[in-house]
């Protein structure tokens, strides 16, 4: 999309997900150990952003609901367009007007995270429906680096975000580009990048191969940057490339698979960077994102 232009808007619906298992109850975990994956889709209970993404029993568990669409071209749409940060209202139901917002994707099974307030949540079913205000997508903001591609986020979350833009650093010969930097909770190499590798950035997450004994304390929410890795089209490894994402779902047993991210921006690292603060980094919430 032309940098300066507005990015249309599109109204989808989106059904609330019930979770999915086949004919075994059980995935089997990196040590070869049988387990249930509770958590890995439907409505997740008792989770919140700011939640450490390892402190849970469960599989991939989301603090929200995941929305699907029962017509296969349609999931396909809904988990294209959607952003993070738009708009979420219930449309039938006992939660029925209830409004939350997109807080990532899951690529299997063409799944978008959304989240509500506790109350609005405890109250939803598998089945109600609702409508996302998808917009974002092909987002090319004027202040944005030449080679920085912003995705699935919402055009006033991004805003929101603590990106900032400053002209490259002195001794540089005139005319080089800017360089856009945004606070992270951390940098994790290329190598940790797991499930979503080769898959399309606009409709997946990226899991991050790390669990709660490896010394990175992520939380649900939290902007993280993934060295090396292009996620301009399907995500895949590209050196002196750096992307930043959104961990909207928490870890999981299953090897190759973890924390996942879904990606937001992504660029050379001449025109992107990443700057790391462990302990005081604040990233997506529920009061961004007025779900208080």
């Amino acid at each position: 999309m032309t940098a300066g232009l507005a990015p249309v808007t599109v109204n989808l619906l989106g059904v609330i997900e019930h979770p999915e298992l086949g004919d075994s109850p059980y995935r089997v975990d990196a040590d070869g150990v049988p387990y249930v994956p509770v958590g890995d889709g439907g409505i997740v209970l008792g989770l919140e952003l700011g939640d450490s993404a390892f402190g849970v029993l469960a599989d991939h568990a989301a603090p929200g609901a995941c929305l699907i669409h029962p017509d296969e071209a349609a999931g396909h749409a809904l988990v294209l367009h959607a952003c993070v940060g738009n708009q979420v209202q219930v449309r039938n139901g006992a939660a029925a007007g209830a409004t939350g917002a997109v807080l990532g994707k899951r690529g299997e099974g063409s799944r978008v995270i959304a989240g509500f307030r506790a109350a609005d949540l405890a109250v939803l079913r598998p089945g109600d429906q609702v409508s996302v205000r998808a917009r974002g997508q092909g987002l090319r903001p004027a202040w944005l680096p030449a080679g920085v591609t912003a995705l699935n986020i919402d055009p006033d979350l991004l805003a929101a975000l603590p990106v900032s833009t400053a002209e490259a650093v002195a001794g540089v010969e005139a005319g080089a580009p800017r360089v856009a930097e945004i606070g992270v909770r951390t940098e994790l190499p290329a190598r940790l990048a797991g499930n979503g590798i080769g898959r399309p950035a606009a409709g997946w997450d990226l899991d991050l191969q790390v669990g709660p004994d490896d010394g990175h304390d992520l939380r649900l929410g939290d902007l993280v940057a993934v060295a090396d890795i292009d996620a301009r089209y399907n995500m895949g490894y590209r050196r002196d490339w750096v992307t930043i994402g959104i961990v909207g779902h928490g870890s999981s047993p299953l090897p190759g698979h973890g924390p996942g991210i879904t990606p937001v921006l992504t660029g050379p690292r001449t025109e992107l960077a990443a700057r790391k603060d462990l302990a005081g980094h604040v990233g997506l919430t529920a009061a961004l994102l007025k779900l208080q």
